[in-house]
């Protein structure tokens, strides 16, 4: 059975409101970043010693595509200007952060991912895979986490708090776009931001259901080897109010979504970096 989200929305939905305000918690203790690249955003986290936001920041992003930097330049360049948004917000210096990668990615883009963020003048302390960030923030120890960023789909099985399985897929936000735009002759510009747009959710859904449909089918070719109560679904792929619907009729097994899934991970990434 899945356990009471109450106190990890509430988590979140602070979090969200600092990114919105652009405002700072007091803190204790020495402070954590967790540094994002995503494939449609750059998010950064900052945490205190007792796992609590502190402050966060984010940017729309070109940089990544499917766990790899393409563009390593504009990638050292987005993270750098967003520490020093975050450390003149705070007025303190940022120094320890952590990363983290779509499960399964080669060696030499996990590097590369580390190498931005030491460019950006971090202190890189750790590195994790993104749906075991997540399950760090939905505090669980049982059941799936599925990641669905822009390029992406990743998946990590948890049994009493230990990881048994993790898996990535190219299909994430990125497809769902990409369909919007054949499917109305458009640009890929202006279908996302079609997707992008809550208005028009009810018009783009249908057209893209699809693509959530192959998501599901990626998470549930996991599930027929590691049986899990619970699946979580995070990242700013899923933000569609019909997105766990269709994923909870595909699986057969109760879908859980948190509120503001697409800061999940980046939070957990920062409660994961070590001092």
């Amino acid at each position: 059975m899945s356990h009471d989200m109450g106190p990890c929305n509430e988590t979140l939905r602070e979090f969200e409101r600092l990114i919105a305000e652009g405002r700072s918690n007091p803190w204790t203790g020495p402070l954590r970043t967790g540094v994002d690249l995503g494939t449609a955003n750059i998010v950064l986290a900052v945490v205190d010693g007792e796992d609590r936001p502190v402050a966060g920041a984010t940017y729309p992003s070109t940089v990544v595509r499917d766990g790899v930097v393409v563009d390593y330049m504009g990638a050292v360049r987005a993270v750098t200007r967003l520490k020093a948004q975050l450390e003149d917000q705070l007025g303190t210096g940022l120094d320890a952060a952590g990363c983290a990668i779509p499960p399964g990615i080669v060696s030499g883009s996990v590097k590369a991912i580390g190498n931005v963020v030491e460019a950006a003048g971090f202190r890189l302390t750790s590195t994790v895979d993104e749906p075991t960030a997540a399950a760090r923030v939905l505090d669980i120890r049982d059941g799936a986490v599925v990641d669905v960023g822009g390029g992406t789909t990743g998946i990590s099985i948890l049994r009493d708090g230990r990881v048994v399985c993790v898996d990535d897929e190219p299909t994430g936000g990125t497809h769902m776009t990409l369909v919007l735009a054949g499917f109305h002759g458009c640009s890929i510009q202006e279908a996302e931001e079609m997707k992008r747009d809550p208005a028009q959710e009810h018009s783009v859904f249908p057209v893209i259901k699809p693509v959530v449909e192959k998501m599901a089918a990626i998470v549930k070719r996991c599930l027929a080897k590691y049986p899990v109560d619970t699946v979580y679904v995070v990242g700013g792929a899923c933000c569609f109010t019909e997105f766990e619907t269709v994923f909870q009729k595909y699986l057969e097994v109760p879908v859980v979504k948190p509120a503001a899934p697409l800061l999940v991970t980046p939070l957990g990434i920062a409660m994961n970096c070590t001092k």
